[in-house]
């Protein structure tokens, strides 16, 4: 007979519960423990069984939980996340603190890692460890705490607050048509980025929006938005830019203003944590600051 100090399923079975309650998704859990779908499928039934009650409710679109599995996932997320924590402070020798944030590549490069040396000028005892990744999945690793994204602020089993709306969409930046009228850039073969977010907007959109008329368009087409900010400078003509993103860019004189078309970007930038996980202690800090940074800039702006 098997004799449990603790009346609970095994550590592996309750692993495999969180990672597939975390991502939602079987598939993404056996990619996340290196396990077979198969194998992920097991671990759940037999938990299934051991509780006497489904966890999940099966779905054309994926997982969602029943309101047992929703309980339980609450548990297990805060209990795995200070077990994390102390284990990370064991392996360290409490020497420093450490918290993950993720974020895409573009803003990562392009806005966060240029502020961090503030945070670390104020918080030298915190190791930040960056995920930077387009894919949203990468994003729920589960090292992660926080998240930047781009959106309109609601996802599920997640907090979300807003660092700012990215208030401009700027067409830029070739120099040699510095001085094109809006309603002529249809005519120049222009910089597509093929983003991974359905609702980043691209040329299409805002010239629909800014009521440019326009014929299939021309261009180049890239999957990463710094790849194409990286063509504009060397005069592939003229891409889309998002103010907070390229405004050093345009200062240093490396990208250039094109136009005065100017559109509010349908989303905006936000700092997300999952709901039932207990922030760190260092994870907390740096949520304050990105705070504090991101409403120095809106208010530096207004």
């Amino acid at each position: 007979m098997d004799h449990r100090y603790y009346d609970l399923p095994s550590l592996t079975a309750l692993e495999v519960f969180e990672a597939s309650a975390r991502h939602l998704s079987f598939k993404l859990a056996a990619s996340e423990l290196d396990m077979t779908s198969g194998e992920i499928r097991r671990q759940i039934k037999a938990i299934e069984d051991d509780l006497g009650v489904p966890l999940f409710v099966r779905s054309g679109t994926g997982l969602m939980f029943t309101s047992d599995g929703k309980d339980l996932y609450t548990v297990l997320a805060r209990s795995f996340s200070k077990a994390s924590q102390v284990v990370r402070t064991i392996k360290r020798g409490g020497r420093s603190w450490n918290v993950t944030i993720a974020s895409t590549d573009a803003f990562a490069s392009m806005w966060l890692v240029l502020r961090m040396p503030r945070f670390w000028s104020r918080h030298g005892d915190i190791t930040v460890d960056h995920v930077i990744s387009d894919s949203s999945r990468d994003h729920r690793r589960a090292e992660v705490e926080l998240r930047i994204r781009y959106d309109f602020g609601s996802w599920p089993y997640e907090r979300a607050e807003l660092l700012f709306g990215d208030p401009v969409c700027d067409p830029g930046f070739a120099q040699e048509h510095s001085d094109v009228a809006a309603e002529c850039l249809p005519e120049l073969p222009l910089l597509h980025v093929q983003w991974i977010e359905p609702d980043w907007a691209g040329w299409d959109e805002i010239l629909r929006r800014a009521w440019i008329p326009r014929e299939p368009l021309r261009g180049h087409r890239f999957s990463k938005f710094f790849v194409a900010l990286q063509a504009a400078q060397a005069d592939q003509v003229v891409a889309v830019g998002w103010h907070r993103l390229v405004r050093t860019s345009v200062e240093a004189g490396k990208l250039v203003r094109n136009t005065d078309l100017e559109l509010d970007a349908p989303g905006g930038y936000y700092l997300t944590w999952n709901d039932n996980r207990t922030l760190s202690l260092w994870a907390e800090r740096l949520r304050e600051w990105l705070r504090k940074i991101s409403a120095e800039e809106r208010d530096a702006r207004s």
